[in-house]
């Protein structure tokens, strides 16, 4: 309870330090990041920005909706569709947050910067909390569930928070919460940007979290970036888990390269004792009393060290750019496991943990390719098409399997969108489209519908 209750603390400190800061700004008549001169809303270095989008979603075969995650809805096809529903969704063509950057120098060479952000969903008011769309299904059965799916985002007054130092040569080293740079590949380089409602990798985090939904932004990380003249760009990420071991510590190296028309981008992901969380099953709620925790901040979670590996690309010209990208996943058992009782990000509990999934190394890779092509000044069209190939890892009489029978078994999904953007201006713009996802074999294991379609139309304002 102490965890929320500071969580709601900050998020009006948070609020009342971007009134405060936007007042001289907003008499200056300036607005966001992304944004220059008099566009922006900035005042002594510091920058108020804030997105806000909201639209309107039907999905042939979904859950409920939760007001809970960032999405809301699943977008892609989940283990718990089984209906047609339709509702005010958030956050689908990019985040909806409010935060403040800054930059001050302190030299002709070095500049002192740093970052927060909240993340919001504006249809119910609620910071984007995925691990509560998780446990309030905790004990509801698959077929009753409303949209539940794990993510980095659980409630913290601040998504991102980060200060470092910048210098035109020497490239930026920051430290705290920050995005990785994985995130920041997919972000370039998916036709989609990273859009929830549109695109299977802003759909589902496992892609841009190398292997976990709930890495793809990390706590405790120092993080150093430096472009050497026009043609290379270098990243290294590195994540402390505060004490010797590997438990829950990180590392990513990016190598990426410019030239002409074309950027090109390589990544290589190590996480030990990377967490999937899930709701509690009926027994395992009935079993919370003697353990002592509690129904709503409890949690089950499978453990696993990740090794992913990506190249992406882009290549543009006049109004039309071409994206490509594929990412190798490897999941196995952690070096160091995890107890019960383990506290996750946003104070929830590890209620039940387990530490053997992956007798088997499981194998996912993921290949995506689209465009994005501008028919009007002012009018975006986007297509895409993503896959997923899932070898078979069980043992036993479950090695090699190709059914559905069991979650071990290989398997694949596809998922292919086309949507619209038109910009009003700098600030404002609507959107429309479609994505349409199934699954197969070992990944429709479980599931109680195979595909789904998620018509969407909404609007999006930035400052």
């Amino acid at each position: 309870m102490s965890n929320r209750i500071l969580g709601k603390r900050g998020l009006g400190l948070v609020f009342a330090a971007l009134a405060a800061a936007s007042a001289p700004a907003l008499a200056q008549q300036k607005t966001g990041p992304g944004l220059s001169g008099d566009d922006s809303l900035t005042w002594k270095g510091i920058t108020l920005y804030g997105v806000i989008d909201v639209g309107i979603q039907y999905d042939t075969h979904m859950a409920p909706f939760t007001p809970f995650r960032p999405a809301a809805s699943g977008n892609i096809v989940r283990p718990f569709s089984r209906e047609s529903v339709i509702g005010v969704t958030p956050s689908n063509m990019g985040q909806s947050r409010v935060g403040l950057q800054g930059i001050e120098a302190l030299t002709d060479e070095w500049s002192a910067v740093f970052q927060i952000e909240t993340f919001f969903n504006p249809q119910s008011g609620e910071l984007a909390n995925s691990l509560k769309s998780l446990a309030v299904n905790n004990g509801v059965p698959l077929a009753k569930q409303s949209v539940g799916v794990d993510g980095s985002s659980a409630g913290q007054a601040f998504q991102t928070s980060w200060v470092g130092l910048r210098s035109r040569r020497f490239g930026t080293l920051t430290f705290g919460r920050q995005v990785t740079l994985l995130l920041e590949g997919i972000i370039k380089y998916d036709p989609n940007y990273n859009a929830s409602a549109f695109g299977l990798l802003g759909a589902s985090n496992t892609y841009s979290g190398a292997g976990s939904q709930e890495n793809n932004r990390l706590d405790s990380t120092a993080k150093y970036q430096v472009s050497l003249g026009d043609l290379l760009r270098l990243g290294a990420l590195y994540k402390f888990n505060g004490a010797s071991g590997s438990a829950n510590t990180a590392f990513q190296g990016n190598l990426g390269l410019d030239f002409g028309h074309a950027s090109l981008d390589g990544y290589y992901s190590k996480v030990d004792s990377a967490i999937t969380a899930t709701s509690l099953s009926t027994s395992q709620v009935a079993k919370l009393p003697t353990l002592g925790y509690s129904v709503s901040d409890s949690l089950a979670a499978t453990v696993s060290d990740n090794t992913a590996y990506a190249l992406m690309g882009l290549y543009g010209f006049e109004r039309l750019k071409l994206f490509a990208g594929y990412e190798y996943i490897k999941w196995q058992n952690p070096k160091t496991p995890l107890s019960a009782g383990f506290i996750n990000i946003g104070g929830y509990v590890l209620a039940f943990v387990n530490n053997t999934a992956y007798d088997n190394s499981k194998i996912v890779q993921v290949y995506w390719t689209g465009l994005r092509y501008a028919v009007l000044p002012h009018l975006e069209l986007i297509g895409a098409w993503y896959g997923v190939h899932q070898s078979a890892y069980g043992t036993g009489s479950q090695a090699g399997c190709s059914s559905n029978a069991h979650s071990t078994c290989s398997g694949s999904l596809e998922a292919f969108s086309l949507a619209a953007d038109y910009r009003f201006n700098v600030h404002f713009d609507a959107y429309a489209g479609a994505m349409y996802s199934g699954v197969h074999d070992g990944l429709a294991s479980g599931y109680l519908s195979t595909t789904n379609i998620n018509p969407t139309i909404g609007v999006r304002y930035k400052f």
